[in-house]
Order: structure tokens, then C-alpha cells, then sequence
């Protein structure tokens, strides 16, 4: 059966924590919304008393219970790679997988993290300059951020981060895949400097979630000639983003992401079309509830 002729789906999020997660809202009110059966369970990794590793066993039993796809969060996004028929494209330049389709007998991987903060920048902070951008934050968001600011056409990606390993190496992989001299990376100390000449700075870091509240930087790095980027949504307002608006910065809250990459997610799954407007007013009413935010 096509996807699109089915009215029914049975799909997860499997990953640590998960409890506080928006995913099973966001898909299951727009599903509600299409006329479609459609539920969306938490696998929590933590819950079951499960390593990460056990991501692979977790696959094939939701596959053999008949799950149509599953969303994978942290920390089993790179580990759920080798238990994959099929990689998509994106997903095999990233490195991470957060979506995977169970059709014709396959499990494929995809990444709808690039995809959606793609869509959500454009969306957000159209025309903005993207010469000179400084990203804080090089974990498994920084990731797929920084591909998708230079997908967007930044012509520099300047990556910090407290290990300076994980910041080296993604600057050497997002180098290898988009050419030489795109990415660089350096150390939390350079961030004044770097700040002062940047047009613009996306914040990938857990700080500023509800768990995690504070400033990632000194407020006094900030100036109006920069544009900020968060992708912290819950709250939607992170106290980066309010510090950032009172000195006169463009901003771009992290509740587009969270939105766009679930709207894919849903389209892989269903082959229906989306609503993301009515997407985005449903995460502006979820995200303030208390708790730490996930996929």
C-alpha cells in the first residue's frame, strides 16, 4: 500500500529523557488535523534501563511490532547509523541520523535536523549578511546547524566549543564536504575577538534550556550589528534571545527548527503534506510548559 493511501501510522521517538518531548504534540494534533489514526510513542532508553547501544535491538522490535518510522534523539543518533538499511544523502554527509522510514522490507535514515533549521532560517531571518558566521555549540545540533548555515550559503563557519576536539573535528568534516576554508574552528577565549567582526552568531549549547537557564557568553560580546540564532525552544525565549532583542539584534528562536524538522519527519512517514503554520502556532502554545526540551 502507498503511503498516501493509508489513514493509519504507528510511529516513536526513541532516545534518553524523552519524557518532556514535544514530537508526540506537534505530530499527532496535525495528524488529527488530516483525518489520519496516527500515534506517536516515547522509547525511552532511560526508562527501559537500556544502554544506548541497545538502539539497534530497539529498532528491529518496532520495525517487527509494525512501526511505519521512528525519530531518533540523543544520545543514539550516530549509534543507530550501522543498524540502517539505507542512508540518505544528508544524513550519510552528517554523520546522524534522526528519521528512519520503514518501507519495502528497509529501514532508510534521514536527517530532518538540517533540513529544518534550514527552513526556519530562511524563514526567520531572511537577507541577513552570511559572511562571517561564529557557532557555539559543535555536539550533535552543532552538527547539523553548521551544514545547514552553509547549505544556506554562509561563506565561513567559525566553530567553538568547551572540547576543543569536537569543534576541530567538525570543522575538518564540514571542510571535507564543502570545500576548503568553509569551516574553521577556535577556542572559547577567541570569542571576543571573533564576535566583534562576525555578522552574525547561532547558539547550539544546552544552556538557556528550562534545565540549563543562563547565558551561554557575556552579555557584553552581543552588539546590534549581529544577528543571533538559537536552537534552544523550550522556553522560546532563552535568555540569549531576550538579552540579544534589548540591544537591538535580529534573532531567530529555536521553536522553527523544532517545527520544521518534525513537519519532514511527518511528511517522510505519511507522504502527506504539513500545515507548518499551524505547526508553529502549536509549538508557540507547547514550549513554555516546564521541562527539558528534546527532539
Amino acid at each position: 500500500m502507498a503511503k498516501d493511501a493509508k489513514d493509519s501510522y504507528l510511529v516513536g521517538l526513541i532516545g534518553s529523557g524523552i519524557g518532556p518531548s514535544l514530537s508526540p504534540a506537534l505530530h499527532e494534533r496535525e495528524a488529527d488535523r488530516l483525518g489520519l489514526r496516527y500515534l506517536y510513542r516515547l522509547i525511552d532508553i532511560e526508562g527501559l534501563g537500556v544502554p544506548p547501544e541497545a538502539v539497534g535491538d530497539l529498532l528491529r522490535a518496532a520495525r517487527d511490532l509494525g512501526f511505519d518510522g521512528l525519530n531518533i534523539t540523543h544520545p543514539c543518533k550516530q549509534l543507530v547509523i550501522e543498524h540502517l538499511d539505507v542512508l540518505a544523502p544528508q544524513a550519510e554527509a552528517l554523520g546522524a541520523v534522526n528519521t528512519v522510514v520503514f518501507e519495502d522490507g528497509r529501514s532508510v535514515g534521514h536527517n530532518t535536523d538540517v533540513t529544518g533549521f534550514a527552513a526556519s532560517f530562511a524563514r526567520g531571518l531572511p537577507d541577513v549578511p552570511l559572511e562571517r558566521v561564529v557557532q557555539l555549540g559543535a555536539g550533535g545540533a552543532g552538527a547539523a546547524v553548521a551544514h545547514a548555515m552553509l547549505t544556506l550559503g554562509a561563506e565561513r563557519v567559525t566553530v567553538v566549543d568547551a572540547l576543543a576536539d569536537r569543534a576541530a573535528d567538525l570543522a575538518a568534516a564540514l571542510n571535507r564536504h564543502f570545500g576548503a576554508g568553509r569551516a574553521a574552528r577556535a577556542a572559547l577565549d577567541e570569542l571576543p575577538a571573533l564576535l566583534t567582526h562576525a555578522d552574525g552568531l547561532v547558539h547550539a549549547t544546552p544552556t538557556g534550556m528550562a534545565a540549563h537557564p543562563g547565558l551561554p557568553l557575556p552579555a557584553e560580546l552581543l552588539h546590534p550589528g549581529l544577528w543571533v540564532a538559537e536552537v534552544v525552544y523550550r522556553p522560546l525565549e532563552t535568555e540569549l534571545l531576550r538579552t540579544a532583542r534589548s540591544l537591538g539584534c535580529a534573532t531567530l528562536d529555536g521553536g522553527g527548527m523544532a517545527v520544521f524538522q518534525a513537519a519532514d519527519a511527518f511528511r517522510l512517514f505519511t507522504g502527506r503534506e504539513p500545515d507548518s503554520a499551524r505547526m508553529l502556532a502549536d509549538i508557540a502554545e507547547l514550549a513554555d510548559a516546564v521541562g527539558t526540551p528534546s527532539q
